[in-house]
């Protein structure tokens, strides 16, 4: 069945999933696996044991999966996330996928996520396909805007081949950055995660991998959520239950 979908917002049952009389169970989940990966147990069993513990649904327990980081992972991810000032003159290379897909979710008022490593999250990701919708133009103007506001030396947007419609996105974001200015390039890559994990530059994303093995990185999904999207739909699940 083709993908008509025109924004990135709510799942008909997010309302309920993360409600604020929700979050208490949500805190405790990612709390527990993320103790369960610390201490080296497999990932998918003890997200069923936690999951079932606390009656979660499906979407909850994405959600969880997402935000769950093993405490000393999460303390060596924070270590290595810079301010913004560190970027100024300095490239910037970007999971293009990982921060746009984020930030057109808030956009459309879907739920963020934020997970125990401080990192803003979307639940879905990005799996082998890419549709652009109504807030993509907006969501990249964001960015450009705030990689300005930075000022970055240089700011490159690496795009997955495999995903479809990469190369058009590509040109969208090369195209608008000619004609409008935006300090931003795409380049269509086979594989930015390895890329990203081996740049002694500063990198954006929220992928765990590329936060557990990269120099230094910026929040940058979390950042521009917070300087342009104030009514965006946070679920943070960074600190230990209430």
């Amino acid at each position: 069945m083709p993908d008509t979908r025109k924004h990135r917002g709510l799942h008909p049952h997010d309302p309920v999933a993360f409600c604020p009389a929700a979050r208490p169970s949500l805190c405790a989940a990612t709390e527990e696996l993320s103790w369960l990966l610390g201490r080296g147990y497999a990932p998918l069993s003890s997200l069923k044991l936690v999951g079932d513990r606390h009656a979660l649904s499906g979407r909850q327990r994405a959600a969880v999966s997402r935000c769950a980081c093993a405490p000393e992972r999460a303390r060596l991810r924070q270590a290595r996330m810079v301010t913004p000032d560190a970027v100024r003159d300095r490239p910037l290379w970007v999971d293009g996928f990982n921060i746009l897909t984020t930030l057109e979710v808030a956009l459309s008022g879907g739920i963020v996520l934020v997970g125990r490593d401080g990192a803003a999250r979307d639940i879905a990701g990005v799996h082998g396909s890419y549709r652009r919708v109504e807030e993509t133009v907006p969501a990249l103007t964001i960015l450009a805007d705030v990689v300005r506001e930075l000022g970055a030396a240089s700011c490159l947007l690496l795009l997955d081949r495999p995903v479809s419609n990469s190369g058009r996105l590509a040109a969208l974001i090369n195209e608008h950055a000619r004609r409008g200015g935006w300090p931003l390039a795409a380049e269509v890559v086979a594989d930015p995660d390895p890329v990203l994990s081996r740049c002694n530059d500063i990198v954006a994303s929220a992928d765990g991998d590329i936060l557990d093995r990269c120099t230094a990185w910026l929040n940058l999904a979390y950042m521009s959520i917070d300087r342009r999207v104030p009514t965006a739909n946070l679920v943070d699940l960074s600190h230990e239950r209430p």
